[in-house]
């Protein structure tokens, strides 16, 4: 099969730059693939079997996007909305036509009376939530993959009715020497390490996770948390770390090259991958660590409530949030063999459901059917407990 893939790729700061690279190995050894990052002076698909698209709600996927429209083929939606990316090109090149066209396209006359009313004349931001803008790239395309079922419902509402592949999100299984880098950090191997990655914005629950760690520290004062990722401008990051008096306790680290990156997840006893509200995204930072074995809690929100119960403990995000989020971290700093078999449990079960090789023969086995019109192989998820 000859694939062309168009995706940004590493040095790009993307998180699908970086699953685009981990797929592409894997997936040269069952297919010819050629991999696109810019638009191609001369393009000719009638060259490949089918053309693939990673799609993502930021600029870096402008050119991905585009080509999907014009030669349509199999995209691959990394959340459920798309108004990030629209807005980059439309508003950002300053034509606002367009803009109103996609809006009435996705959301008709009364999402069309407001980004009239308010988003034309300043007053307010997009409608970021209320109109996802999927509709036209999936009514363009051959074929979806999405990494969840709650994408997946995302893409069928959109009006979209051809065939729809879940491939898991890929997952790096790693080994990573502790102590080496818990060492950087000036610990030593008992101390319990808690750990916040990628990019850090408000919506990950950074707030909620500092105060829930602040109790912690009551009852375990060994304990210590790590943010590693860019901090948002709107977080103020520092400000509240000192206004919680966590300053001794925490140590923010920034970006930092990928090989660090990993080093201090696997540093970690427990990483916190929390975010509301969502989109259905789903998280290459949650699969790295879940693949070094670190014990895990996410939101039960969104593609989260999809993993296996065995594998992450999942917190509300009502107003028992942060209480939850303090019994966790307790319960694992405190059975530190409890933490252990839980991050064991969620190793094995990257390597056996979503490993990269795993993920390139599902989607050459999903690319196929839609190529010769075979039927999608239906992979349902276990039902989520209510």
């Amino acid at each position: 099969m000859r694939i062309a893939f168009f995706s940004p790729l590493p040095p790009a700061k993307s998180g699908i730059a970086d699953y685009s690279a981990a797929l592409l190995d894997p997936l040269r050894r069952l297919a010819q693939v050629e991999a696109f990052t810019d638009r191609p002076p001369h393009f000719n698909p009638a060259a490949y079997d089918v053309c693939v698209y990673q799609i993502g709600n930021n600029p870096h996927h402008i050119v991905p996007y585009e080509m999907a429209l014009e030669h349509p083929g199999v995209v691959v939606l990394h959340e459920a909305n798309l108004h990030h990316l629209i807005t980059d090109l439309t508003i950002r090149r300053n034509d606002w036509p367009a803009y109103l066209n996609e809006v009435e396209y996705n959301g008709g006359a009364t999402a069309l009376a407001y980004a009239r009313r308010y988003v034309a004349t300043l007053e307010r931001g997009p409608d970021y939530d209320g109109v996802p803008m999927l509709r036209r790239i999936v009514e363009r395309s051959l074929g979806v993959i999405v990494h969840s079922d709650c994408v997946g419902e995302q893409v069928r509402k959109a009006g979209y009715e051809g065939p729809l592949g879940r491939i898991w999100h890929g997952g790096w299984v790693l080994d990573s020497d502790r102590n080496s880098w818990r060492f950087r950090l000036g610990l030593d191997e008992l101390t319990p390490l808690i750990g916040v990655f990628g990019f850090l914005k408000p919506y990950k629950r950074i707030a909620e996770s500092l105060r829930a760690f602040r109790r912690l520290l009551r009852v375990e004062p060994r304990a210590r948390m790590i943010l590693v990722g860019e901090p948002h401008p709107e977080l103020q990051l520092d400000s509240l770390i000192d206004s919680l008096d966590l300053a001794p306790a925490v140590r923010v680290l920034g970006f930092t090259p990928i090989e660090d990156f990993n080093g201090y997840i696997g540093a970690c006893d427990i990483v916190l991958n929390l975010r509301n509200p969502t989109v259905g995204e789903s998280s290459g930072t949650l699969l790295r660590a879940l693949g070094l074995g670190r014990a895990v809690v996410v939101s039960d929100v969104g593609s989260f409530r999809e993993y296996p119960d065995d594998v992450v403990l999942k917190t509300p995000v009502d107003s028992t949030e942060e209480d939850h989020l303090f019994e966790y971290l307790n319960l694992l700093v405190s059975r530190p063999d409890y933490a252990r078999k839980l991050g064991a449990n969620a190793r094995e079960w990257v390597r056996r459901e979503c490993s990269w090789d795993v993920v390139a023969g599902d989607y050459v086995e999903f690319l196929e059917a839609v190529r010769t019109g075979a039927p999608v192989p239906d992979r349902p998820l276990p039902p989520v407990p209510e």
